[in-house]
């Protein structure tokens, strides 16, 4: 399968090649496409070395499935146009994400809603995708009501320069070209993307909006404060969710050790519970610290950890091309090049 990677060149780009090559995902030709300054740049995959193209000679070779992570803006502009030649475009930028046209997809969640008219699928947020993965089917079971999340981001969610920024910070530098408007090196900043008319950061409102469309569940009622610290990979998250059903908890762990892409990690008398360093290069979302909120009813205190960068994003985005493969979506695609 003609497969293109939009962005190969960046953090997630540079995931994805590696999530494709540890899947084995059925790569016949490889195009890795970046800015025109990048072109005739090598790449490496599977031990061969590719050469980048740019955006109009990946659309004129026309592959199968083109998977984008460079930026909402150039997904705007390219994207219809891959679909345009027939290429099934999974974004992973917030570009489609609430388009209502468009699908927003895990796929242990929805992937059966896609269909063969889904020429492009939108990748859902990082910190997003690892909540709604270890709740849907809590969901299923006892219906959430309300969500009160707090995140605990790592700087690669901003990409290449805020690790820079930290690095540099670490090593008793001033940073050269800071990526937020504070140092981030032992301390933590209340503000990931820009900061909305509501009072609530634009990444805030993502999984407010985004957990009921992958849900499927309007009345969800979520609110959320997402923060970035100094951790080099891997988000976590505070999740509090209240439930219209009564719970015992022994079936929580029941039902979590049971659901796709989870991972339970509660031993608390070892000290075991989920961390970034151990999610770091997994695709499992890991959860632990299950407790009840013993201040109201129904309510279930967890903590949710993953990889921003696999299960976040990269790893996400392939299983979404598994699916459609398995659904014969992408074969026919091909076939029709």
């Amino acid at each position: 399968m003609k497969v293109a990677v939009v962005g190969a060149t960046g953090l997630v780009g540079g995931e994805m090649l590696k999530v494709l090559a540890e899947r084995n995902f059925p790569v016949t030709e490889l195009l890795p496409v970046a800015s025109e300054k990048s072109v005739g740049q090598e790449i490496e995959f599977k031990g061969k070395k590719y050469k980048v193209v740019s955006m109009d000679d990946a659309i004129a070779a026309r592959p199968a499935v083109a998977i984008f992570s460079a930026g909402g803006s150039i997904s705007k502009e390219q994207a219809p146009r891959f679909a345009e030649v027939g290429t099934v475009v999974i974004d992973n930028s917030s570009a489609w994400r609430m388009d209502p046209t468009k699908k927003l997809v895990v796929p242990e969640i929805n992937a059966k809603e896609i269909t063969a008219d889904d020429k492009i699928i939108a990748n859902p947020n990082c910190s997003t995708i690892q909540m709604v993965v270890a709740l849907n089917k809590l969901h299923e079971a006892y219906k959430v009501q309300r969500i009160v999340v707090s995140t605990y981001q790592s700087v690669t969610g901003t990409g290449k320069k805020a690790v820079d920024q930290l690095m540099e910070e670490r090593a008793g530098q001033a940073a050269s070209n800071p990526a937020y408007p504070h140092p981030i090196d032992l301390n933590v900043l209340p503000h990931i993307d820009v900061f909305e008319d509501n009072g609530y950061t634009k990444e805030e409102m993502k999984m407010v909006k985004e957990t009921k469309k992958i849900m499927g569940d309007d009345n969800i009622r979520v609110t959320a404060t997402t923060v970035r610290i100094p951790v080099m990979g891997g988000h976590s998250e505070s999740v509090n969710v209240e439930f219209e059903q009564e719970f015992e908890l022994e079936d929580v762990f029941r039902i979590l050790r049971n659901t796709e892409g989870v991972e339970v990690v509660d031993d608390v008398a070892n000290n075991r519970y989920p961390m970034p360093k151990d999610a770091h290069g997994r695709d499992a979302v890991l959860v632990g610290r299950l407790r009840r909120d013993e201040t109201q009813p129904r309510t279930l205190n967890m903590w949710v950890v993953a990889d921003n960068l696999r299960k976040g994003a990269a790893t996400n985005a392939v299983q979404i091309a598994e699916a459609m493969m398995k659904m014969g979506l992408l074969q026919e695609v091909a076939a029709t090049v």
